[in-house]
């Protein structure tokens, strides 16, 4: 399997759904703007979603994954289609009590989450129905995370990238078409959460079967694998999560502050999931099947080759996103949000939160490629510690920043705390030899530098002054960013075919 080939697959699948995304946040930006309902809505979708990055995407992917492939390589096929079957039928049983003891408990988790909530009765209350319409979506994103685990491991990664866009199209239909139909409006999101979670499950089940892997799920709580599973969940669950875990303590504090700071939070973030999606889940959806693998076969050269691919391809990509983000906040900002009721304060004050995000992007996405490091080694205790150490930094962070910068203190805490969680994943993997660093690392370094000096100058001389895109309006402004877009990329690439850093240096084939 060709690994540069897989990653352009799973980042062009997560494109779709990432510009699919957009389009859904314009249309709810267009249609709700920024204040109480939205508020309300993205509290109560943030819940689940964080369940979701933590539980489905997180410590269970991060957990069943290498134990997956390892009974794949070591015990066969048929065994490991036992262990799917137990694995999916335990997974079910507990995910039904938790929806329905979360649906149970929504007052006590709303007022848990945004407790600031609670001075405005009506908001809560409908925070509280919105919570518990979107509530199911953790069943079945959860069951939609064991079918792509199970897809790729088998090295079926294009599917299973493309699901994620059926919940954005749910946004989009619901938005357009069912919204004057509920009373407030906003509750027709609520719904396209409900209906995007099911329609993302039913669409990776016959793939499933192609591969006669679709599991006859049965309980499987004595189940050896299973248990193994479970034992490295545990701990993963807080591993893998710590930037979640500080996105959901952000709620609480912004709740507290500006109305509208949740949605400015919420705008910018989106805005940072595009990056952080294109590379970092792709690459680390990518990188953990074959670093069990090699971990499986005893290949540890192998396993450090693949830990320093996936670092270089983070720094040539992810650094120019960063720098595009900061120097481009604002004609982001304005082109994909600044209508109807988004107005000319709203973009500026996400400008502010994009900004201050775009500072840890780079510790973000290389968190994606190196705690995959740890688990793909079903090494738990270490990411553990270390998240623990992050979330305290992280809190500290908040409590120094929130006063003198607001909304955008939080969001600067967050990216100094994700660097900080990437340094000392880096240290650990270090120390404890699973990877030492290929030569070539400092001249590598240095024409990364000089291709992003060269790009961040074009981009702000071609952007030119930031109002002048809050006067621009549609297909202009977006025609106008797809432009600085292109010429700040053609700076960047020119630049760095110039030093002589070629695409074919980054070819890399595996077994799988």
């Amino acid at each position: 399997m060709n690994l540069l080939r897989a990653f352009g697959a799973v980042s062009s699948m997560t494109l779709v759904s990432r510009v699919l995304g957009f389009v859904r946040d314009l249309l709810i930006a267009r249609m709700f703007g920024a204040g109480a309902l939205t508020d309300a809505f993205f509290v109560a979708f943030k819940l689940p979603n964080l369940l979701r990055r933590i539980f489905a995407e997180g410590a269970f992917s991060q957990a069943f994954v290498p134990i997956l492939a390892e009974y794949r390589n070591r015990r066969g096929e048929d065994d490991a289609r036992e262990l799917v079957a137990h694995v999916a039928g335990t997974l079910a049983v507990a995910l039904v009590v938790v929806t329905v003891l979360g649906i149970l408990a929504a007052p006590a988790i709303v007022w848990l989450s945004a407790p600031g909530f609670a001075a405005s009765p009506e908001k809560f209350a409908l925070t509280v129905e919105l919570l518990r319409i979107t509530f199911p979506y953790i069943l079945f994103i959860s069951l939609t995370a064991l079918a792509a685990g199970i897809l790729n491991t088998w090295s079926r990664f294009a599917m299973p990238a493309f699901a994620p866009a059926l919940l954005n199209l749910s946004f989009i239909a619901c938005a357009l078409w069912l919204a004057p139909y509920f009373d407030p409006p906003v509750k027709a999101l609520a719904w396209a959460v409900f209906a995007g979670g099911a329609l993302q499950l039913a669409f990776l089940l016959p793939f499933l079967a192609r591969l006669r892997m679709l599991p006859r799920p049965r309980w499987g709580g004595r189940d050896p694998g299973v248990r193994r599973v479970l034992r490295q969940m545990g701990p993963a669950l807080f591993g893998v999560s710590v930037g979640q875990v500080s996105l959901l303590i952000n709620t609480i504090f912004a709740s507290f502050l500006a109305s509208g700071s949740v949605s400015w939070l919420y705008y910018a973030d989106r805005l940072m999931e595009f990056p952080t999606g294109l590379l970092g889940v792709a690459l680390g959806t990518i990188l953990l099947p074959s670093l069990a693998r090699s971990h499986a076969d005893r290949t540890a050269e192998e396993y450090s080759q693949l830990l320093d691919w996936g670092l270089r391809l983070t720094l040539l990509l992810a650094a120019p996103a960063a720098v595009a983000l900061a120097v481009l906040a604002t004609p982001l900002v304005a082109t994909l949000f600044h209508y109807g009721a988004f107005d000319a304060r709203d973009v500026a004050m996400t400008r502010a939160a994009l900004v201050a995000y775009s500072v840890g992007l780079i510790g973000l996405i290389m968190v994606k490629v190196l705690a995959p490091g740890f688990y793909a080694r079903q090494d738990v205790r270490t990411p553990v510690k270390i998240a623990l150490i992050t979330l305290a930094a992280t809190q500290v962070m908040n409590l120094v920043f929130i006063v003198p910068l607001a909304h955008a203190g939080l969001a600067l805490a967050i990216a100094l705390g994700a660097c900080l969680n990437a340094f000392l994943l880096l240290r650990g993997l270090r120390r404890a030899g699973a990877y030492t660093p290929q030569p070539g690392w400092l001249a590598f370094g240095l024409k990364i530098a000089v291709a992003l000096g060269l790009m961040g100058a074009v981009l702000w001389w071609a952007a030119g002054p930031p109002g002048n895109w809050l006067v621009f309006h549609g297909l202009g402004r977006a025609l106008r960013l797809a432009l600085v877009c292109a010429i700040g990329a053609l700076a960047y690439f020119a630049a760095l075919a110039a030093l002589g850093l070629r695409p074919r240096q980054f070819a890399r084939r595996v077994t799988g």
